[in-house]
This record gives C-alpha cells, structure tokens and sequence, in this order.
C-alpha cells in the first residue's frame, strides 16, 4: 500500500503559513554549524592548531600545513562514509512508518551533542582527534535532520512553488548564519591581539590566552540550534500518513526495488550521479576555503571570519533571486549556471598565492590576492547557495509520489556516497604536492563530470513528467 503525499491545498492558509515559516527556520537553526564550525571559525582554528602541533614534532611550516589539511579531510571523509551508508535506509524506514518527526529529534540531539564538543580542543592540540570526532557526530546530526526536513518540502506547494520555497529557505538558512558570524566575531572570537574584531575582549569572561572565545563557536552554535528550532517543532505538525510495514527489512527490500530501477529512470538517475560529483566538490570547496586561507594566504580567523560574512550575504541575496529564477525557467538551467561559476572560482584560487596570480609576480605586500579571495567568497557564496537550492527542488521533482524521505535519503547518499572523494583528493593531493593551494585541482574534475552528466536530467522532472 502506498502512502499519499498530503495535499498543501488540505491545509487552512493560516496553517500552512506557519508550517511553511516553520520549515524555513530549520535552515536559520542549522545552517550556523555550516558557516562558523565547518568553514569560517572552527575549520580554521583547527587547521591553525593543528599546524603549529606539527611544527612542534619538528615538521616545516608547509607540511605542517598540508598535514593538517589531510587531517582535516580525514575527519569529513569518515562522517561522509557514516553519512552515505545509513542516509537512505533510514529514509526508506521513515516513509514506511510514516514518521520523520522522531527522527528529527534524534539527529537534532547529535547536532547539539556533536557542537558542545568541539570545546574541548586547546590551543596547544590538545585533544585534536577527540574534537575532530565531536565535529563528525556534529556534521552527522545536520547531515540526518536535513534529509527528514528536506522530505517535508514537496507538502508545503505544488511545482510552480517549490523552487521559491526551496530557495527562500536557504536565503533564511544563509541570513541566519552570516548573523550567528557577526555575533561570534564581534564578542567572542579573538584575534592573535586577544582581542575580538571590534576590539572588545571576549564576551563572558573567556580567556584569549586559551582561545576560549573561537572555542566558544561550539556551544555557541549548539545554543543557537536548540533556540530556533523551536518555531519549527510548534508549528510543523507531520500530517498524518499511511504506516505500511515498520519492520526494517521491509525498508530495505522497498529501498532495494528502488535502486534496482534506476538504470530506467534515466533522470533520476543522472541527476544523483551528476549530484554526486557536483556536491561533493561544492562541500569539499565549503570545507577548505578557510584553511585554505589560513594555510596558503596566513589569513586570521577575523580575517576569515569577514571572508565568511561576504560569502553568506551573497548567498542570501543569490538564493533569494535564484528561487525566483527556478520559477520562471526551472531548475536545470540554474545548476548549469552555478557549477559554471564555481568551476571558474576554483580556477583562480588554484592560480592564487601569497606572491603571484596564475604566474603572474605580486610585490610584497599586495592587497591582490586578499581582494581576489574576498571576490571568490562572494562567488562560492552566491553560486553554491544557488546551486543547493535548485537541486532541492529538481529533487522533488523526481521524489515518487508518497515516498519523499527515501528520495531524499537517496539524494543524501548520492551527496555522501562519494563525499570521502572531494576530501580525499584534496587531502592525498595536498600529501604529493606538499602544497595546500595545488590540493585544490581535484575540485575541477569533479565539477565538470556533475556539468555532463546533468545534460541528461528532464528539466521538468520525472515523477511529474
């Protein structure tokens, strides 16, 4: 027996109002682990601590940095294999049972859980394996919670609006990070001075000689996650759906039919493969743009931070207009666009150092690759953000009909299933190389392989079709 997809149009326009808002809060809830521990404060920090812990074992100052950055990959490469293995069984089991709402609760306890723990890494490494586990049960939670909550997207309108839904939700999720930023930047997150960007001392009486204040990023995130999930939990009720077999098994034999067609379901299948290369590039470049600033340009975390708040403006404003541009022309176009943008980006920041631009000599001194990586901010901000919400909503337009959360698990493990790659280049890339800059070039390779094998998803869809 199947399971039907609740009508929006069932719903009063009050409540739906609110269901929508709800969902969207999600994204302002979550998306501060993303911005302040993945990429701008806690990635940095950890690369920077890490580096100087190698250099303290006799390394010099570049593999010091290209360890760090593998150790660093290694870290997401694990939570990417954990992430891509349970992703789709676990959807598959929700759509049977017809619950997502437990599952939310679960995965939101990792995300709390996982970002208290990145406290305890010092600056002098201690505990550096230990806060690299916690940042992995972390990223795991928001990884989880994104699947059920992604699943809820096709219920809240028809086609014509899920492309402006989708991209409003990651314009909120983008606002709601770039604000958690300028909060951490400005009272808790202190520079080589000791001081925040400002020029205050951190907030609460955290200690800069223990770099208390960026290590306050992980209770910090945590506090925000549990505050603004509130909206969410009172006004996004699961409509009631069909329960059909609760035994796992049952799960895996429907998840397995599944699988087993999609070599004739050509859209949906290239539209995972295609995910699959072009997410995991777009992660990776999230993951290392800020120790790629730290390492290769000897960026600060304030400096960093600022290069994250530019990033997350442009992607509020970007997702925003690229909601409405999903409207009109749908959301193959817009992917193309964006992965064309970020295959650009890349380029440069695989010609950039601190002395030359694509061979090109700087003097001493020069504001050129500071202002070039502050313009490719912007891009990766802009067109990444772009990127993810246009292929949330082509998602749900190739979801069958009653079975959401096992498409989007499977859309999880086409984003994880090769997650380890991206990482995993970068990191042994990084190893040969001895360079944290050259590390970047599998970046490329990835990208393009998504740009041709998007050619073959039906830009209206399948399951509509």
């Amino acid at each position: 027996m199947s399971i039907a997809t609740p009508d929006p149009a069932a719903l009063s326009a009050p409540a739906l109002r609110r269901r929508i808002w709800g969902w969207w809060a999600f994204d302002w809830a979550s998306q501060p682990y993303f911005t302040l521990c993945l990429t701008f404060v806690f990635g940095p920090y950890f690369a920077a601590v890490a580096t100087e812990s190698f250099m303290a074992q006799g390394l010099a100052e570049g593999v010091a940095d290209a360890r760090a950055q593998s150790l660093w990959s290694l870290g997401q490469t694990v939570s990417g294999v954990v992430i891509a293995l349970c992703a789709p069984i676990l959807g598959a089991f929700a759509d049977n049972t017809g619950r997502r709402m437990p599952w939310i609760v679960v995965f939101s306890a990792f995300y709390v859980l996982g970002a208290l723990g990145l406290w305890i890494l010092l600056p002098d490494g201690s505990f550096l394996v230990g806060a690299l586990i916690a940042f992995g049960i972390g990223i795991i939670g928001a990884e989880f919670t994104t699947i059920f909550t992604n699943s809820m997207l096709p219920e809240l309108g028809d086609d014509g609006a899920i492309g402006r839904l989708s991209g409003n939700g990651f314009a909120w999720g983008y606002l709601g990070g770039v604000l958690a930023l300028f909060i951490m930047l400005i009272f808790f997150a202190e520079g080589e001075s000791g001081k925040t960007f400002v020029g205050l001392d951190p907030a609460l009486g955290l200690d800069p000689a223990m770099r208390e204040g960026t290590r306050f990023v992980g209770p910090f995130t945590a506090l925000w996650y549990i505050v603004f999930m509130i909206p969410f939990f009172l006004w996004v009720r699961e409509v009631p759906r069909t329960r059909t077999h609760a035994r796992l098994s049952a799960a895996l034999s429907q998840l397995w039919g599944t699988v087993k067609s999609l070599p004739r379901r050509r859209s949906l299948f290239a539209q995972l493969g295609s995910s699959m290369f072009y997410r995991d590039a777009l992660n990776a470049l999230y993951g290392f743009g800020g120790t790629y600033a730290v390492l290769v340009l000897n960026w600060s975390i304030t400096q960093v931070g600022i290069f994250g708040i530019v990033g997350a403006i442009t992607a509020a404003l970007a997702t925003w207009i690229g909601g409405k541009l999903d409207t009109a022309f749908g959301p193959k176009p817009v992917i193309i666009g964006s992965i064309l943008v970020l295959i650009g980006v890349c380029g440069v920041v695989v010609g950039m150092s601190r002395d030359s631009l694509w061979g090109i000599a700087l003097v001493e001194g020069s504001a050129v690759p500071d202002i070039t990586f502050y313009i490719c901010g912007a891009l990766i901000g802009g067109a990444g953000g772009v990127l993810q919400s246009a292929s949330r909503s082509m998602m749900c337009r190739h979801a069958t009909a009653g079975r959401p959360t096992e498409a989007f698990g499977l859309y999880a493990l086409s984003g994880k299933a090769t997650a380890f790659l991206g990482p995993a280049l970068i990191g042994v890339t990084t190893w040969a190389t001895e360079s944290a800059r050259l590390g970047m070039i599998p970046l490329i390779g990835l990208f393009v392989l998504g740009l041709i094998l998007i050619t073959w998803v039906r830009p209206e869809g399948e399951a509509r079709s």
